[in-house]
């Protein structure tokens, strides 16, 4: 065989490997993959294992179109979405042959063949928690990689569409596009004609103000044209030889004004600067571009070693399926009092903004990345407590229905379940930073709260919790230990602000409190449900914090004993959240497992979640609550609360 031939081969090959090479933390298999993450109105997945096989979604489940296709020595291959009304590819199309799907933290990277090239497709959507600009720059790039497979010439032509309908709630809305230009960007913008900001509300509904944006570099030369609703960007045709080929594309959108804060409109964080605008932004987003790339591929590595370290493989790549999603359930804004606000929204369960229910199991994953955001997840409802607009005794469930927070407006109060939330969450955000400043800010709203805990949690009344799938319960044992955990909490608080008196109180409270616990709750091999029925069991992941926090409260043996009892509970999909169903939340179980003693036992109750993630018949974003037994899901999709699957990482951070 030819020298220079073999020398040629072999360097290709090279380039391959390290083409190839994306960063750790790679997960192959996931209910629904994100595309564009960004916000809950800003959030596209494909709900199929091939990127061909269906149309790309909003997380809700309705059609919000990308399509890309390439065409090779005259034949067309689409590699993205799927033919729809009012598509013309050129001539006959195929679709590629997906090889590979990957997903990292940041990054969704699809390998293709088509024909005799090959394209690798990369959707970036930089969601970098420690530079709160980039986080909230609602930009993500869309890149292509073409390269030779039979190492011939070949010529091609790459070609993007995205539809109007990422602008609108229905696709009857009319809209109106145009043609724009930045310093560095050509621009095709889309909006509807109506543009009603901030005029509705509810859960299962699209974005319809503001404009979507498809940009491409001027040096690209490539041809941008409306047609009807799509917004069509076809590069040149090329001659692609050895050397690869790459095109990049920029999907951006502005939303004018993001949430109605106590009846104000607050512009999006990004937009807070004084002549801010998403041209510019675009722009930047283009110039920065190998300098996100390579934050990404940081923030990838450390977020999946991180879980490596802490629980496994199976444990880093549940992690990594995650973030991006619990990310994106969140707005970034600041208050008119100056405080950073990072709202959820409850997808598929009721809409509600900024519910403490929901902030509380999705905390890990900001306590380890960035507790400035924990606190923006607070500062709406410790407002609202403080202000005198609400006032009960105990802490208020939610600010209102997403992206209205004007008040709570869920009909039954969480007296304990809030109340005692707000107090852990607090003192995590402390004992993270090490010092006492947030929660001296909010000193008396935070002794109320634990007053009320001290007269009402011990042996919780009959009131709505978290767990209020199968119904109300009285004396939920796990509910308790909320209430204890959260009186420590209190007390620990106090003696790092140096409140002696007030520290030992409610410390010797909750250690009195521990001892009737366990003889209330004792089932012999177990704890119950409840404190009046010793024929039950639950989770008792709020025992966590005692761990996390090394509060010192209960024995080792009170979490050897569940430990225990949880391993011959086990389904094929999971632990059920209790003994009255199947079904479980995956976001506690993965609480729960951070209860084991070691990794045999962690690794034995993380496996069927992870099982749950690569093999659930229900395509949709990824859901935290489902069935054990067939791993369907049961209700709730694309919820922040998989934030909560980074406890196990969080406790190792602090602890090692």
């Amino acid at each position: 065989m030819n020298k220079t031939f073999i020398l040629i081969s072999k360097l290709f090959l090279f380039f391959l490997l390290a083409l190839s090479r994306v960063s750790v933390g790679q997960v192959h298999q996931m209910p629904a993959y994100p595309l564009i993450s960004h916000d809950p109105y800003f959030s596209i997945w494909s709900f199929s294992d091939t990127v061909t096989a269906s149309p790309t979604k909003h997380w809700t489940g309705a059609d919000q179109s990308l399509i890309a296709g390439i065409t090779v020595d005259g034949k067309s291959y689409r590699i993205l979405g799927q033919a729809r009304a009012g598509y013309e590819p050129v001539g006959e199309e195929l679709a590629g042959v997906q090889k590979q799907v990957t997903v990292t933290a940041t990054r969704t990277i699809y390998d293709l063949v088509c024909g005799p090239v090959n394209v690798r497709m990369q959707f970036t959507s930089p969601l970098i928690l420690n530079d709160l600009h980039l986080l909230s720059r609602p930009v993500s790039y869309i890149s292509f990689k073409i390269t030779s497979g039979d190492y011939r010439t070949h010529r091609i032509q790459l070609h993007f569409i995205a539809s109007a309908n990422l602008a609108v709630n229905v696709p009857e809305e009319e809209v109106q596009s145009t043609k724009l230009f930045t310093p560095s960007l050509s621009l095709l913008r889309s909006g509807t004609m109506d543009q009603s900001v901030l005029a509705k509300k509810g859960d299962d509904l699209r974005i319809n103000w503001g404009y979507v944006y498809l940009g491409v570099a001027k040096k690209e030369l490539a041809l941008q044209t409306i047609s009807g609703r799509d917004l069509k960007t076809d590069f040149p045709a090329e001659i692609l030889s050895t050397k690869p080929r790459d095109h990049l594309l920029l999907l951006g959108y502005d939303d004018l004004y993001s949430i109605q804060y106590f009846h104000s409109n607050l512009k999006p964080w990004w937009k807070l600067e004084p002549g801010s605008s998403i041209e510019k932004e675009m722009d930047a987003a283009l110039i920065q571009y190998s300098a996100i790339l390579k934050k990404c591929d940081s923030a990838d590595q450390q977020v999946y070693q991180d879980a490596l370290m802490a629980g496994g493989e199976h444990y880093a790549k549940l992690c990594v399926a995650a973030y991006r999603q619990s990310v994106s359930a969140h707005k970034l804004v600041k208050s008119p009092e100056g405080d950073l606000l990072f709202l959820s929204k409850e997808n598929f369960s009721n809409g509600c903004i900024s519910t403490v229910d929901v902030t509380y199991p999705s905390a890990p994953l900001y306590l380890m990345y960035n507790p400035e955001l924990l606190k923006g997840m607070l500062n709406g409802i410790f407002y609202y407590c403080e202000s005198g607009l609400y006032a009960k005794a105990y802490a208020a469930h939610d600010l209102g229905t997403y992206p209205l927070a004007n008040g709570e407006i869920y009909g039954e109060g969480m007296p304990v379940e809030e109340s005692g939330n707000m107090i852990i969450l607090t003192a995590a955000i402390v004992k993270r930073e090490g010092n006492a400043s947030f929660a001296a800010k909010h000193g008396k709203i935070l002794s109320q709260w634990a007053s009320y805990l001290a007269q009402k949690g011990l042996d919780p009344a009959d009131q709505l919790c978290t767990d209020d799938f199968a119904g109300h319960l009285a004396r939920n044992a796990n509910l308790s230990l909320k209430a204890i955990v959260a009186i420590r909490c209190f007390g620990m608080m106090a003696e790092m602000k140096g409140e002696q008196f007030v520290a030992k109180r409610f410390n010797d409270m909750a250690s009195n409190m521990v001892g009737q616990w366990i003889k209330l709750a004792g089932a012999g091999d177990h704890y119950a449900l409840t404190f009046n029925d010793k024929n039950t069991w639950s989770q008792k992941y709020n025992l966590v914090w005692d761990k996390l926090l090394d509060l010192h409260l209960f024995p080792d043996s009170v979490y050897r004993k569940e430990v225990a009892y949880y391993l011959g509970r086990q389904e094929a999909f999971g632990l059920p959240l209790d003994s009255r169903k199947t079904y479980t939340k995956s976001d506690w179980i993965l609480w729960t497992s951070t209860l084991a003693a070691n990794r045999q036992d962690f690794e034995s109750l993380v496996d069927p979640v992870y099982k749950y993630l690569t093999e659930t018949p229900t395509r949709v974003p990824l859901s935290d609550w489902h069935e054990t037994l067939d791993g369907r899901k049961v209700g709730f999709q694309a919820r922040s609360v998989v934030g909560g699957y980074f406890m196990q990482s969080l406790y190792w951070k602090l602890h090692h």
